[in-house]
């Protein structure tokens, strides 16, 4: 691969630059994917991927605790779970409790196959130790700013 500047431009080169570009580039391929292959959301497969290994189906208030973080979703979750019931992908039983239905869990599988595709494509000529150390560092730099983030 050919870098865009060399390594003494590059130490000089903004960070919140490059992670952004890195975040939109990867979000935007995984959204047109999944899109383009489902007809799916990437928050309704965020919602599929809490709910559907479940195997006691999880509530509402469980599936936005743990999405309340992610990207830019923040308290907009409901509807992607109401799109997910609505599609006949997940069903909510009189406690309360999503579940995967056999349509849901079916998408879920297709769905997670695509995830592992696009994973090894975003990997490709990438160690193990150099995806590690970027996110060491990437965390250290949140970190140093007072930040914070977690993913489950």
């Amino acid at each position: 691969m050919e870098y865009s500047h060399s390594d003494t431009e590059l130490i000089n080169q903004p960070i919140g630059y490059w992670s952004w570009a890195a975040s939109d580039a990867v979000v935007t391929r995984i959204r047109a994917a999944l899109q383009e292959e489902f007809g799916l959301t990437q928050p309704q497969w965020w919602v599929l991927h809490q709910v559907v290994p479940s195997a006691q189906g999880k509530t509402r208030k469980e599936v936005a605790a743990v999405l309340r973080g992610y990207l830019d979703i923040g308290a907009e979750i409901e509807p992607e779970i109401d799109t997910t019931v609505r599609r006949g992908w997940l069903i909510e039983d009189s406690q309360g409790r999503l579940r995967g239905t056999v349509d849901g869990s079916q998408l879920y599988d297709e769905a997670a196959r695509l995830q592992d595709r696009l994973w090894a494509e975003r990997h490709a000529g990438i160690s193990d130790e150099e995806y590690l150390t970027t996110l060491k560092v990437l965390q250290r730099m949140i970190h140093n700013v007072g930040g914070t983030a977690w993913h489950h």
